[in-house]
């Protein structure tokens, strides 16, 4: 789950994964999209692909990217229970602070 939370805390992968969840996008596409260098998106990706939160696939000389968003959803939902979230604790805690 850390190498989830590593990949998300950067802005530009997070946008990558904004722009993954509208369909597949060539590693060029992806980095068309950004002000960086080619190097820069690279290792973006390669973080993105260590957490496997993306696929990948060749297409000619092309390497396509898709957004594996179950990795994701688990991923948030292990949090939000480590955290409490949800659980009848908090669900106690707020009816507490509602009662109040």
């Amino acid at each position: 789950m850390s190498q989830v939370f590593k990949a998300l805390s950067d802005p530009t992968r997070r946008r990558v994964l904004q722009l993954l969840r509208e369909g597949p996008l060539s590693a060029g596409e992806l980095s068309d999209q950004f002000d960086v260098s080619k190097p820069t998106m690279s290792a973006h990706f390669a973080v993105l692909k260590e957490a496997d939160l993306v696929d990948t696939e060749k297409s000619g000389k092309s390497v396509i990217y898709h957004l594996k968003l179950s990795v994701l959803e688990e991923a948030l939902l292990g949090f939000v229970h480590s955290v409490g979230v949800g659980t009848s604790a908090s669900k106690t805690r707020k009816k507490r602070e509602i009662a109040r």
